[in-house]
């Protein structure tokens, strides 16, 4: 991740140089854990402390598929389905998970024992999939939270219509608080030049 950082850092480092750059294995992101769902049970929603049920993990980087982008996040932000999920409120997040798991083969990646959460990010793309043509390594990007399968002509002319429409990193997994997320290409928008990280990454779910 130092290299990654440090490229990006640096202003200077071409597509080419992103391009090259490796992949680690695994990166730090913020999970809940699954055995953890009921720790708060019993419990006024006012009394449910966040910081007892969110951790900083080491993960595995996930695989890649096809219309996605693998993004080093340089900045994200906290907002409400954050504490939704940190306190498991009005369920579990994991619901979300096991159901999206359900859709394919591919959708399986998300059914994990930890969810990385976050719907919110600004970062550099370092990867994209197959199909993914409108973005390429060292591009500086915000990422907005529909996630959408596209395969209903419903949502062709507005994806809020798409009947698997999805919150990223509330309703899938690897989110915006990690080192690297995972999001569809077509959640990618350029990062406005005049912003920095920081306050590329705030508003991206409020305005969304």
């Amino acid at each position: 991740m130092k290299d990654i950082v440090g490229a990006v850092l640096s202003g200077d480092a071409t597509s080419a140089d992103v391009a090259g750059l490796a992949i680690p294995e695994s990166c730090r992101a913020v999970v809940l854990r699954k055995e953890e769902v009921g720790l708060f049970e019993g419990m006024a929603s006012a009394d449910k402390d966040p910081r007892k049920s969110l951790h900083v993990d080491e993960v595995p980087v996930p695989e890649l598929g096809p219309g996605e982008a693998l993004v080093a996040v340089m900045a994200s932000s906290v907002n409400y389905n954050t504490v939704w999920s940190a306190i498991f409120e009005p369920l579990p997040t994991f619901a979300f998970l096991e159901r999206y798991g359900r859709l394919s083969e591919l959708t399986k990646r998300h059914d994990l024992p930890y969810h990385i959460i976050g719907s919110d990010l600004a970062g550099v793309v370092l990867r994209t999939g197959p199909g993914v043509n409108a973005w390429k390594p060292g591009d500086e990007v915000v990422a907005h939270c529909l996630s959408v399968e596209l395969e209903s002509s419903d949502g062709h002319n507005d994806t809020m219509l798409d009947p698997e429409q999805r919150i990223w990193g509330f309703e899938t997994n690897f989110g915006g608080l990690a080192e690297i997320a995972l999001v569809k290409s077509n959640q990618l928008m350029p990062k406005p030049d005049h912003l920095s990280w920081e306050e590329a990454a705030a508003p991206g779910l409020v305005n969304s």
